[in-house]
């Protein structure tokens, strides 16, 4: 049988990001995968390096917008690992609770686009409206939907409010019983089941192979999450469960999601119900030479950060591993064999965020330096202006 070559992307209307994937096919069954990446670059590690060890704090949070509070974490964790200073238990409990709210609100956007791309929007609907909820949990937290501002070197920056603690728990109470609902959906819809099940299955072997992170791992048996393994924050402080399953397939992915939910209402619960008092910022004066590394369980998997300083006021490197560069290559042991039709799920499935994934500040070709981040941002612009054009747009 003839193979033919696929495209998917790099702009694809089930990708939120550009991203290219060759796929070839004989008939309707994917033989052989090929990943091209870096089409997102924005040079954030070279602008976090611009910036005060503070500032940079609001640079990496725009990293990407679901991920908000993952990179602040990660990032405040590896300046503190400098010093090292211990932040007030008052603010590790806090910290706790935002990450977990960004958690949730992360897992029911990939909920709902799942549905969405399973051509089922009942789902896409009942997800995105309890997400709504949680975004104004959020907002009443933190004063923010998204990009929460929360966090700095040796703390957070506002201290919640115990007249806004009752608001905050009536509202998450207030989702559960659909989200139940949305759970016995899941397990039960025999149209999910026929779109999920035993479809772009990822062995425990090959997850520990491929060293994926999150829930893409924890799906196919592997019981790894940062919040367990190396305790932070307050998650060695309260009662909470990781959930593992041991398919490996897409249903199982989509199953630890929704029960991290739960989990994640619990742990904002008991926070909230053992909130210390005391200050919420250890007060950093200055970051001495030397190196720092943080790593955080974000919604995707473990998110890591190192950063190094010279003693200034700036640090002089800034390096980013999201959890999307591990996961990623698993599509290549989860797609082979499947139908052309269930190639996008599969890919899904892992939740990509390609912003958080690609950046780039310099290009070597055999050791000498050919474009530095200032000349890549030179080209684009000069591109964009070719481009602008072309089109007759002024």
């Amino acid at each position: 049988m003839a193979k033919t070559i696929i495209p998917i992307g790099p702009y694809h209307p089930l990708q939120e990001e550009p991203e290219f994937f060759i796929l070839t096919v004989e008939g309707e069954k994917v033989v052989d995968i090929d990943v091209h990446i870096g089409y997102n670059h924005r040079g954030i590690e070279k602008l976090s390096e611009t910036k005060t060890f503070d500032q940079s704090t609001f640079v990496i949070e725009r990293i990407c917008g679901i991920c908000s509070t993952s990179h602040p974490f990660a990032y405040t964790r590896a300046v503190e690992d400098i010093i090292p200073i211990e932040v007030p238990e008052r603010a590790k409990y806090i910290r706790t609770i935002i990450a977990e709210g960004e958690r949730i609100h992360s897992h029911l956007l990939w909920l709902g686009l799942a549905g969405h791309f399973l051509g089922y929007d009942t789902v896409f609907m009942w997800t995105w409206k309890l997400r709504e909820e949680i975004l104004d949990v959020m907002e009443i937290l933190t004063g923010n939907r998204n990009n929460y501002a929360m966090f700095k070197p040796g703390g957070v920056r506002r201290d919640i409010k115990s007249e806004d603690i009752p608001v905050v728990i009536k509202k998450i109470d207030s989702i559960v019983p659909t989200l139940e609902m949305l759970k016995k959906a899941v397990i039960d819809d025999p149209v999910i089941h026929a779109r999920t099940k035993g479809i772009g299955v990822l062995s425990k072997e090959d997850a520990i192979n491929y060293c994926a992170l999150g829930p893409t791992a924890r799906a196919s048996g592997v019981a790894r999450d940062v919040r367990k393994n190396s305790p932070y924050g307050a998650y060695d402080k309260v009662e909470w469960d990781m959930i593992v399953t041991h398919n490996g397939d897409v249903f199982d992915k989509l199953v630890v999601r929704v029960l991290e939910v739960f989990e994640s209402i619990k742990i904002i619960k008991n926070c909230f119900l053992n909130l210390p008092g005391g200050e919420i910022d250890a007060n950093i004066k200055d970051i001495p030479p030397g190196e720092g590394i943080g790593h955080i369980e974000a919604p995707r998997g473990e998110c890591f950060h190192y950063v190094r300083s010279d003693g200034t006021n700036r640090p002089v490197r800034h390096k980013v591993r999201a959890p999307t560069f591990m996961n990623l290559p698993t599509y290549k042991a989860t797609v082979i064999g499947e139908d052309i039709s269930d190639a996008t799920i599969i890919l899904a499935a892992i939740d990509p965020c390609y912003c958080c994934t690609e950046r780039m500040t310099v290009c070597n070709i055999k050791r000498k330096k050919i474009y530095s981040g200032k000349d890549l941002i030179k080209l684009s612009r000069e591109k964009t202006k070719i481009l602008r054009n072309k089109m007759g747009v002024k």
